[in-house]
Formats: structure tokens, sequence, C-alpha cells
């Protein structure tokens, strides 16, 4: 009997189980390891915030998926990864010894050492945190609040627009809410072409959004961000969403990294330096062909690992796989409107939302009918 570990369960984990309990490997021992029960489809979360669904509509059941797969579901968190000694360590100190493992436990934003950055802001992820505190500060826009979100990418524009748009929903009032955006870059969306950033300019701006373009935060305060070029913003609440960065458990893994610390993986989604490891999603990044820490990646990433961990098991040649260089990106709007961006191509309109909507259910609803 052979044991496979899977560290996270993220998206590219999650069709891993679906694919193992569509086709059962013989002699080996499936186990899933995640601090959660419930994980959030990002695609979906920025909907969530804004208040189009319903935490069960947007959270995939882990539970159920290691179920269908036959394998065993542990409910707690990965403290230690040896794979020198094929060894992983939770939480109780309980240790959990493997023949090959599979990495995919997300990222979390990079504050830099930014004082304040985590408390008294909350970053975007984990996400559970997050989407508590968000609901208090939704009690006390009933009374008018400021809010501040720093990061410029796709996710902060996406999170203060939600945000925004259920401040003003529940309570009823176009100012219950007055909305910063800081980012230490020129441009809103600077992994995106001219047009989906000209979109996004114009939506923020109508929309009542004060930007604030090259200002780098360099601490955070309760009720203020102070950015280096001298600029304060007073706030009651405060979001860090600056993009990804690596978890602390990486660095002490042992795995080679790369210059940012995310695990090194090679064109089969296979440590470069620890052949029974693999890695996906935003834990991982190809040497030769990064891409954007992103959803759109991870998801896609689920089938080559699963056809690799096979083969991995069964000492067969593994598969490459080559991500996308471009990927779609559906950014919604908090509204239902959405904006479709490609390299320099990029459209707008609810029909996008819809499109986007459509999308998204279809992807949780496979798992969820398991």
């Amino acid at each position: 009997m052979k044991r496979l570990v899977l560290c996270g369960g993220g998206h590219t984990h999650v069709e891993v189980l679906r694919r193992f309990g569509l086709r059962p490997v013989p002699g080996v021992e499936l186990v899933l390891v995640s601090p959660n029960r419930f994980t959030p489809y990002s695609g979906m979360l920025p909907g969530l915030v804004a208040g189009h669904y319903r935490f069960d509509q947007v959270h995939l059941d882990l539970e159920r998926v290691t179920h269908f797969a036959g394998a065993r579901f542990l409910q707690t968190l990965v403290t230690g990864f040896d794979p020198r000694s094929r060894v992983v360590t939770l939480a109780d100190g309980a240790t959990l010894a493997f023949d090959v493992a599979s990495l995919d436990v997300g990222s979390r934003p990079p504050t830099d050492g930014t004082p304040g950055a985590e408390e008294p802001a909350i970053g975007v992820k984990p996400v559970e945190p997050f989407l508590r505190v968000s609901g208090q500060w939704l009690e006390r826009a009933r009374a008018g609040t400021r809010l501040a979100v720093v990061g410029g990418g796709a996710g902060g524009v996406e999170t203060l627009l939600s945000m925004q748009h259920r401040f003003r929903r529940e309570t009823g009032r176009a100012d219950a809410v007055e909305c910063h955006l800081v980012t230490d870059v020129d441009q809103v969306l600077p992994d995106h072409g001219a047009r989906a950033q000209a979109i996004f300019r114009r939506i923020l701006a109508e929309r009542g959004v004060e930007l604030h373009l090259a200002s780098r935060v360099v601490r955070v305060e309760a009720g203020t961000v102070h950015a280096a070029n001298g600029l304060v913003v007073r706030a009651h609440a405060i979001v860090w969403a600056t993009g990804a960065a690596p978890l602390p458990l990486l660095r002490a893994t042992g795995l080679a990294l790369d210059a940012a610390g995310f695990v090194a993986v090679n064109g089969r989604l296979q440590s470069i330096s620890h052949g029974h490891v693999f890695a996906a999603g935003d834990c991982a990044t190809f040497v030769g062909h990064p891409r954007p820490k992103s959803g759109v990646y991870a998801v896609r990433e689920g089938p080559p690992l699963a056809a690799n961990l096979r083969a991995a098991l069964a000492g067969r040649p593994l598969v490459r796989y080559v991500p996308q260089k471009h990927a779609l990106a559906l950014i919604s709007t908090g509204n239902r409107y959405a904006v479709a961006s490609r390299g320099s191509f990029a459209v707008e309109g609810a029909w996008v939302w819809w499109w986007k909507n459509w999308v998204d259910r279809r992807f949780v609803r496979r798992y969820a009918t398991l």
C-alpha cells in the first residue's frame, strides 16, 4: 500500500480528488490535509462579498469530495513538511508518512514587513477572517464609514467594488461608504492591457472611488494609512490586497524555491529538487514559464497534476504540461456587471457578468453533486 498525501484543499487538489474518485488507483491510500472543511471558489468570492451569493453557493465541501474519492480527510493544519524523510507534521504534533505528496496550500498577501499590514489592516487571505471582519464592518456602514483597500491589482479592485456595492445596498444609501484605493504603481490592473485599465479607471471614477496611484504604503495605524509620498488616508476599514506571497511553511521544507519563496516546479508540476513531491496553485512557480497567481491557472492544473500523481505512484513516465501564456480573466465590478480581459482585448457589460456567473456556478456544481 502506497500513500499519497495532498496538503491543502485548493482548486487543483479538489480536481485531483474528483479524478481519483472517477478512476480509483488500487493499492494507494489517498489523504487530504486541510484546516477547513469548506474551501471557497476564488472566482465567486467577490460575488459573495457583494451579496450576490450565499456561503454554500461559493464554498466546496472537502469532506464530500474526499468521500467521493475514497480518501481520508484530516481537518487540521500542516505545520511541517519534510520531503527528505517523507513526513508531514500536523498541528497536534502527529506525523503522517507519505510515498508521494503534493502541495496546494495557497498564498497570502505580501506585507513586506509593513507595520500594521496584518493588524489593524485585514488581509483578503485567509478568507475566513476577512469575511468575518467585513461582516462586522457592514454594521458600522449604516452610520457611514470610510474604506481603504491597499492593492491596485484585479483582487484589490474587485474587493473594493464588491464591498462598496454591499454597503450601499444593505444601507440603502449611496453615501454609506467613502472608498479609497491605494497602490504603489502608476496604474490600476498593471498585469492587464491598456483597454482593461482604461475601463476600470472609468468605473472607479463613476463610483466615486478616490484613486491614489504611485503611493507605496509604509505603515498602517488604527484609522489611517500612511504612504511614502506623504499621503495619509483616514479609514474605519482597511483591507490589504497586494497580490500573493508564499506561506512561511514553504521556507522550512528544504524544497527548491524561486526567488520569491514559492515552490519551484518543472513542466510536470514536480519539485525540481525532490521528484516525489509536486506542487500547484498559488504556492508553486513554473521554472521557465512563470504565470500570474490566479485561480484560472490553478483550475487548469488539476488534470495534469492528477495524471502525474498516478504516474509517479506507478513508476511511469510523467506527462509535460505548459500553462497557456494568457488566460481570460472575468473581473466583476461589484454590481452584476463585469469585464472580460485577455492580453490587449477587453469588453464589458452585464452580459459578461451573467457569462461569468454561468461559468462559476457550473464549476462549483461539478463538486457539489458528487
